[in-house]
């Protein structure tokens, strides 16, 4: 039987997926799904935190960090590929409560995490001080005594203000600051991806969307694609939809037979 790997060897794994080329990290809502998601081939996986919201009934950015945490340990456990973790503002405005949830999330098993520069309150930090949260998880995550990577975060565009001299300006001080990763969802375009990339030399997650490929993408410079909480909503419109016709009286969408076996075992 072949041993599972240990949380070194996943980060040392993750790490190594950044040097080249260009890979997709899909994101699992729960347990099953990273399962599943694992089995088809991914070769890593990152939390959403809108994902985990839904599953609880509650809207993105209400999740408590227990519960996070409690979810990233058992997906860490259940799986034998790298994950990261949405760890939205780190819980809190300062660089302590940044740092905190690094350590907390490699804690429960994870060799990765995201920080935003957006406040739950409603507000983007200033660049100066959402640097120093940046900062303050990577210097956390040093001292693990394995890969951890940092994904750090531009919300501007997400957030009423999209402006991209200032999400470069503030990738770039990530960057400064020591970020593994650098992310600013809400990119529309390639040519928006590429300005980043070529702006920034640490390697770019980017947001997929409809009407902008991978390949695009790849094209463009960036070495990691996400989803969001894409997939979740895939999952839930369609199990919607058919409970619509369920109501009527038309069970014509109950047909899907996943392949159980091959996702989550005998």
């Amino acid at each position: 039987m072949t041993s599972r790997p240990d949380q070194a060897a996943k980060g040392r794994a993750f790490r190594e997926l950044h040097r080249s080329g260009t890979f997709v990290i899909p994101n699992p809502w729960d347990v099953g799904s990273a399962l599943m998601l694992q089995a088809l081939g991914f070769p890593a996986l990152a939390t959403t935190s809108s994902g985990l919201a839904f599953t609880l009934g509650r809207r993105d950015g209400r999740v408590e960090p227990d519960e996070v945490v409690a979810h990233v340990r058992a997906v860490t456990r259940a799986t034998d590929v790298p994950v990261s973790v949405d760890l939205e503002n780190g819980y809190g405005s300062s660089p302590r409560a940044a740092a905190d949830a690094v350590l907390r999330a490699a804690e429960a098993g994870a060799v990765g995490g995201s920080i935003e520069d957006y406040d739950r309150d409603g507000y983007l930090y200033e660049a100066g001080a959402a640097a120093e949260r940046v900062a303050a998880a990577v210097e956390a995550a040093s001292g693990l005594g394995f890969d951890f990577m940092v994904t750090a975060r531009a919300e501007n565009h997400i957030r009423g203000n999209p402006d991209l001299d200032d999400t470069v300006a503030r990738l770039q001080a990530y960057e400064e600051a020591g970020a593994d990763v650098l992310y600013a969802p809400g990119l529309a375009t390639a040519d928006e991806v590429r300005a980043v990339c070529e702006a920034v030399t640490r390697p770019v997650n980017v947001l997929a969307r409809p009407g902008l490929s991978v390949a695009e993408v790849a094209a463009a410079g960036a070495r990691r694609v996400s989803v969001g909480g894409a997939l979740t909503w895939v999952a839930v419109s369609a199990a919607a939809a058919a409970a619509r016709l369920l109501l009527e009286g038309d069970t014509s969408g109950l047909g899907a037979r996943p392949p159980l076996e091959d996702w989550l075992g005998a």
